[in-house]
């Protein structure tokens, strides 16, 4: 048995190699605060457990922002809910629980460029990222030029299950810049890898009868369209730009 003045030493080398550093920082405190109020063991146990998760999870949730290269001021909180339509409103209300991601569901926004379709996203995806969600956030031109280089360094593999570790994608503007054929069989391919596997979060200016623009010939699009939709949640957006409203409020004022 250890002699009392070496219970600390013995604890603080401990924790440090079970990698507890809260419990480790904590616990002395805790001590004082359970003889205190006359904690059980068992109570005065639990409380270090708890203060371990706490801390764990929030370090994972800043590491899950820092990697999913979102914009993070583009979050929930500056995103004006009263611009939406009641219908899309009450969908975005049901994506933020999360459970779409478990059903490998889509989502998919449409709209006028500057209606907020970005922001939305966006602000999802973080709230996603705040219930331990891992989520990645890609412009789709640079998407694709990432999948293109990985194809030909023969490497497309290795970053589709990379790629796969992740319980969504946004993938932003697609359409929004013309792509080569090359470019559009890579996209496809991801979207195809994902299909009831994993969820993709797609913006998009262009509707789907445009989308032949996006994959070049009717077969692709049909296909792409195809896995896409087919469990998908479809938020519509046709308002005016944000960015247009602002300005013409500033230049009243």
């Amino acid at each position: 048995m250890l002699r009392a003045e070496e219970v600390k030493d013995y604890l603080k080398d401990s924790l440090s190699q079970l990698r507890l550093p809260t419990v480790k920082a904590c616990y002395v405190e805790q001590a004082h605060r359970a003889r205190k109020e006359s904690l059980s063991y068992e109570q005065y146990f639990a409380e270090l457990v708890e203060l371990e998760c706490e801390e764990r999870f929030n370090r994972r949730v800043q590491r899950f922002l820092k990697e999913s290269t979102l914009p993070l001021e583009k979050d929930l909180k500056s995103f004006d809910m009263k611009r939406l339509p009641s219908k899309v409103v009450a969908n975005v209300n049901a994506l933020l629980d999360g459970s779409f991601l478990d059903r490998a569901e889509n989502v998919l926004a449409f709209g006028n460029p500057g209606s907020g379709k970005t922001h939305l996203l966006c602000a999802i995806g973080q709230e996603l990222i705040y219930k331990g969600h891992r989520v990645r956030f890609m412009p789709c031109s640079l998407l694709v030029q990432q999948l293109l280089l990985a194809k030909q360094n023969l490497r497309l593999p290795q970053v589709l299950k990379k790629l796969s570790k992740y319980d969504a994608i946004i993938i932003d503007d697609i359409g929004y810049v013309e792509q080569n054929r090359e470019e559009m069989e890579v996209l496809f391919i991801l979207l195809a890898d994902r299909y009831e596997r994993g969820s993709v979060m797609i913006s998009s200016n262009l509707p789907f009868s445009k989308w032949d623009r996006i994959f070049k010939d009717h077969m692709t699009t049909a296909a792409a369209i195809d896995r896409v939709v087919h469990h998908s949640i479809i938020l519509e957006m046709n308002l005016p730009s944000y960015r247009l409203e602002q300005s013409k409020r500033s230049k009243k004022q």
